[in-house]
């Protein structure tokens, strides 16, 4: 075994722990000896987050829990609509429910629902005009001055661009939104608006609970908690229309069908009676006959329209039978403290932020850079 194998064996040997309480004392000496870089890095990182949480404005969050229930039976209902009640639930709702608790957040986030939201009135707490929500977000919302500033060359680029945007074909698009937003093709400004809406509206849904929170983060405590209850009313009835579609239409053709046997109905009641006063004391067959054959056709047209009576009464009741219910277990409350911004929670980040990278520098950056410029020269 030749003498250089030996040095190679004895080089990949583990340190021991004396070189290694060396190297960890080079290390404390550098952190010790770069102690005022630390500091002032910290102290720079403490102003950064104070100036930062102090300019950005407070926001405040409302929420209100809700529990979706099912309705398992409708009280008041006879035996016959409990029977015709069975028949219409494998014919109307025989398909299984799409629209699962978990997909509520994609329903909040569509563009329908976010269009909804535009023209719904809130009112600032400390002012006493109603506005459109698109309004408020657009005129009423406070920016941090630095937005402004990373902001200015995108504005100025847009401004630029509309310059030499041809109007003829923004007008075309705009054609189908003289009554109202095109969902289809939205402009510019609406999809911002929509995202705007998105990004302060969030949900939460809980499967073990069976329970749905529902999040409204806004600059002011009152818009937060109106815009809330509206998305809670309106996730309501979207859910409503959807589950209640199929019966609603069935109750819609069975009270069509209750008119026309109604009509049908009367019609011949008005034949038997009138023909019944004008042959009152006749004893003939002929009128005789024709008197049965009226008071039968009116007793046919009764018992139709008993019929009809009777499932129009079994299709509404099903309609109430699958009409969703949310127990509103928190309802919105005006928020009284800011969710955001977290001014503690800021300083200390970035506080940690500036002493870590300091001690990055310190220990590692430093060094990596003076041995690369040493091997620079070395080789040049």
């Amino acid at each position: 075994m030749n003498s250089n194998t030996i040095n190679e064996r004895k080089d990949m040997r583990p340190p021991s722990s004396q070189e290694q309480e060396i190297n960890l004392l080079e290390l404390v000496k550098k952190v010790w000896d770069s102690r005022k870089l630390i500091l002032r890095m910290c102290g720079i990182g403490a102003v950064v987050g104070l100036v930062i949480g102090f300019s950005t404005p407070k926001e405040y969050t409302a929420s209100t829990l809700i529990a979706p229930e099912s309705r398992r039976a409708y009280p008041g209902k006879s035996a016959l609509v409990d029977m015709e009640d069975d028949n219409l639930s494998s014919s109307i709702t025989g398909e299984k429910d799409a629209i699962f608790p978990v997909l509520y957040p994609e329903i909040i986030n569509s563009t329908p629902f976010l269009i909804r939201l535009f023209d719904i009135k809130v009112r600032e707490q400390k002012d006493s005009v109603s506005i459109p929500l698109s309004q408020y977000l657009k005129e009423r919302q406070k920016a941090p001055w630095w937005r402004i500033i990373t902001s200015a060359p995108f504005k100025l680029t847009g401004w630029i661009v509309s310059l030499f945007k041809d109007e003829s074909n923004e007008d075309s698009g705009q054609a189908g939104t003289k009554t109202g937003i095109n969902p289809f093709r939205l402009t510019r400004k609406e999809a911002g608006m929509a995202g705007a809406i998105a990004s302060r509206i969030n949900i939460g849904v809980d499967k073990k609970k069976r329970t749905i929170t529902i999040f409204v983060t806004m600059q002011d405590p009152l818009v937060a908690a109106t815009v809330a209850d509206t998305v809670r009313v309106y996730l309501k009835e979207y859910i409503t229309e959807y589950r209640t579609g199929k019966a609603r239409k069935f109750l819609k053709y069975t009270k069509e069908l209750r008119k026309e046997a109604q009509e049908e109905y009367y019609s011949a009641q008005e034949k038997y009676t009138r023909y019944a006063d004008v042959n009152r004391g006749l004893v003939k067959l002929a009128s005789r006959a024709e008197l049965v054959r009226l008071r039968n056709e009116m007793k046919l047209a009764q018992t139709t329209y008993n019929q009809t009576e009777q499932l129009v009464q079994a299709a509404m009741a099903r309609v109430e039978k699958i009409r969703p219910v949310y127990a509103v277990i928190q309802p919105v409350v005006v928020p009284l403290k800011p969710s955001k911004p977290r001014k503690m929670t800021i300083l200390v980040m970035y506080v940690f932020l500036s002493g870590a990278g300091s001690l990055v520098w310190v220990l590692f950056a430093k060094g990596f850079l003076k041995d690369l410029k040493k091997r620079r020269v070395a080789d040049g």
